[in-house]
């Protein structure tokens, strides 16, 4: 059987150090890493303060990465994102200023090419209504907002 060891404050620190250092991390998940290195509750709170404080930790700036990142590679929705980001207990300052650095016009266009990209692999469905609501589904499950998706859905179903 497995038997983990608890690390000492110091070198829970050093390894918080590099798992901030690899990328972007939440406080919850930094948090999570800490409690995992065996550390007691006074032990994690000074150490996510000493990681704040050498900026390896910002909550801000893991808010617009996120969002940024999963907006251009998943290719997800602000209410995705936003959804993700509370997952995570960012605080709701960080999630909208996160979400402004979506440019509006690319959010637009990708929703765009989802919807048209999704209709087409749709086209063996024959009932025009299944085909308008599981390409609504889809849109909305990226995390889109509804009125968003139902005019994109209205400009690919012509109607």
């Amino acid at each position: 059987m497995y038997k983990r060891t608890s690390l000492s404050p110091e070198q829970a620190l050093q390894k918080a150090r590099h798992y901030c250092g690899y990328q972007e991390r939440s406080h919850s998940d930094v948090q999570d890493k800490l409690y995992s290195f065996g550390l007691r509750k006074k032990d994690v709170e000074a150490a996510l303060a000493t990681l704040i404080e050498e900026n390896y930790l910002n909550e801000e700036r893991f808010a617009t990465q996120f969002a940024g990142g999963h907006f251009r590679l998943k290719e997800w929705g602000k209410v995705k994102i936003r959804h993700e980001l509370r997952q995570r207990q960012v605080s709701e300052y960080c999630i909208k200023k996160a979400l402004t650095v979506i440019d509006e016009e690319d959010y637009e266009q990708t929703l765009s090419r989802l919807a048209t990209k999704k209709w087409e692999i749709l086209e063996a469905e024959s009932n025009a209504f299944a085909r308008k609501r599981k390409l609504q589904d889809y849109l909305l499950q990226k995390g889109y907002e509804s009125d968003k998706v139902s005019a994109a859905v209205r400009t690919v179903a012509g109607g």
